[in-house]
């Protein structure tokens, strides 16, 4: 639609610009076609007498009617200039907004793809913490004293919740940095401070809930403890 409009503003510009060169060639077809003056060579009585000739005969026509005209055909020539030039900025106004248009449905394009899937994973990463709730109740010493089926129930949660990671990130739904990174307030939540001999101080040193990201939002904050240093 946009570009039915330019193109008949387009085809508004070449009527214009062939009116005002009709103008322009008008002009200089009348100053080509006076004649040379059929006086020359003439005697001066001869010269008098073609003078009162033609006054007698254009008495009654204004001397500045030629001049008259040109200037009006001169000032056509400039209305019609000034009219091509507005055409032309308004045209460069509806570009420039058409071009916005354009950009602006792709990055919304963009946002519907990246985001979404934003509440639905959000409502999966319950299920996501009950799978890692359960499997941090079992520490290796208990695990050693589990049954064989006991121990293929444990291997069965933890497979299901790396495909559950793994299926989140297909869908740009990644995990927060955890254990030994920079505290970052954009993508953790601070529930404590510790002191821990090995992590330098500032750096995260327990995860209690991990977090995720999708695209460049924060779907859900870490809860961490951050280390204070080692304690003195």
């Amino acid at each position: 639609m946009i570009g039915d409009e330019m193109a008949g503003e387009e085809d508004e510009w070449d009527a214009l610009q062939r009116e005002i060169d009709r103008e322009a060639q008008g002009m200089a077809d009348r100053d080509g076609k006076r004649e040379p003056s059929p006086l020359k060579g003439a005697s001066p009585a001869d010269i008098k007498a073609a003078a009162d000739a033609f006054l007698k005969e254009h008495s009654d026509v204004p001397a500045e009617d030629e001049a008259s005209e040109e200037d009006a055909g001169a000032e056509r020539i400039a209305e019609l200039e000034a009219e091509l030039a507005a055409m032309k900025d308004q045209a460069l106004r509806v570009r420039a907004e058409a071009d916005n248009i354009r950009k602006r449905s792709e990055r919304e394009v963009q946002n519907a793809k990246a985001y979404g899937v934003e509440k639905f994973a959000g409502d999966v990463l319950s299920v996501y913490d009950n799978l890692s709730r359960a499997l941090h109740t079992i520490d290796g010493t208990a695990r050693e004293e589990l049954g064989d089926k006991a121990r293929d129930l444990v291997n069965g949660i933890e497979l299901t919740e790396k495909d559950l990671t793994t299926t989140l990130e297909r869908h740009g739904v990644k995990p927060v940095p955890g254990v030994g990174s920079k505290f970052d307030p954009n993508v953790h939540q601070a529930v404590a401070n510790i002191p821990h001999p090995e992590i330098d101080k500032g750096m995260v040193a327990a995860v209690m809930q991990q977090g995720f990201t999708i695209g460049e939002r924060t779907l859900r904050a870490a809860m961490v403890a951050v280390s204070t240093g080692p304690a003195s």
